[in-house]
């Protein structure tokens, strides 16, 4: 095998999926720990993997180079001319991502997903689009190096903050009224978009449950733009602004997010970037999944900190295929997220 000095992995689109797929940096730093990694990613994510040990640099692209076909392809020619690469992991695989492979033709390891319209651009490709968790699906991209070097998985994907930044974010939430010597639930209760929240009062019965079941728990309502923000507003108004809720704690970034999470003991409401991220702090979770998110999919490494509760389990395939999304949702019940949550508050709180 040629030996490896530079190696990129290409990962565009939302918080979530950049999170999950940093297990192939780490695992790209395993098996080649002399080699440098850069990490592809939507500039409005990166600074999320500032201090990751296992990602040399990051390459960011603005929604302008992205929106800007042209500017797009000069700027991926610009990278892969100077970048010299000698593996490319192509993680999404699409006509879009395609181009940093083409450019860069000479790279003797160019690993992506099997598709109809890339088997002479990418020479190593993987059939791995149903095959388990996006983690699963992810790693999968390196079984073509198993043939040269003895790949070393890593499926546990992290976040890093410095100590400094989680210093300054928890003084900001004591001048808030957060108490740390009590527990702290981040807790998301609205999206942006409003198809994937799950019924109000359903929720909110549910945190009340939480509320009177730990009398010493906090909640962090966490939002990301302003629709979110006015959301989680009238949900704190609808719970008589809870003295032990707080609907005003502002992580103005994603390293200020990050901070969030790390301080907190708990991660409880609807899936998303910030549960992926409290994941990758390891802390202790419980996802309500909508009906378009694969759980099965989006849930990876389950187990006693990580769960979910999706509303395919709570019927057989053939009622499902039967059902809009809404109706699906609505299989969710107090009771059925309640008889999971509850047991794991109970250990970790």
């Amino acid at each position: 095998m040629k030996k490896i000095h530079k190696i990129l992995v290409i990962r565009f689109r939302r918080i979530g999926d950049a999170v999950v797929s940093a297990a192939i940096c780490s695992s790209l730093k395993r098996t080649f720990p002399e080699a440098t990694v850069d990490y592809v990613l939507n500039e409005e994510i990166a600074p999320l993997f500032d201090h990751h040990p296992d990602i040399d640099h990051l390459v960011t692209f603005s929604r302008r180079d992205m929106s800007d076909s042209v500017r797009y392809l000069k700027k991926v020619h610009r990278i892969m001319n100077v970048g010299q690469y000698d593996l490319i992991v192509d993680t999404r695989s699409t006509l879009k991502t395609l181009w940093f492979s083409f450019f860069s033709l000479g790279t003797p390891y160019r690993l992506g997903s099997k598709k109809c319209y890339n088997p002479l651009i990418h020479n190593y490709r993987v059939a791995n689009e149903k095959q388990g968790d996006v983690v699963t699906r992810m790693l999968m991209l390196l079984q073509p190096l198993e043939k040269f070097v003895q790949v070393h998985y890593e499926r546990f994907f992290k976040v890093y903050t410095l100590a400094d930044e989680r210093d300054s974010f928890a003084r900001y939430m004591r001048s808030k009224g957060v108490d740390f010597g009590k527990p702290i639930v981040i807790c998301v209760v609205a999206t942006r978009l409003t198809h994937k929240m799950w019924n109000t009062e359903r929720m909110k019965a549910t945190v009340e449950r939480l509320l009177n079941h730990h009398p010493e728990a906090q909640i962090i309502l966490n939002y990301g733009d302003k629709k979110e923000r006015s959301l989680v507003k009238q949900f704190h108004d609808a719970l008589q602004n809870h003295p032990r809720v707080f609907s005003d704690i502002d992580a103005k970034n994603l390293r200020e997010l990050a901070c969030m999470a790390a301080l907190s003991n708990f991660f409880f409401g609807i899936e998303g970037g910030i549960r992926h991220i409290a994941q990758a702090l390891d802390i202790p979770s419980f996802a309500i999944y909508p009906p378009d998110v694969d759980m099965s999919k989006w849930l990876p490494n389950p187990g006693e900190r990580f769960q979910g509760i999706a509303p395919g389990e709570l019927a057989d395939a053939k009622m499902l295929k039967r059902m809009t999304p809404q109706e699906k949702y609505d299989l969710l019940t107090v009771e059925n997220v309640w008889e999971r949550l509850q047991p794991m508050l109970d250990k970790f709180l």
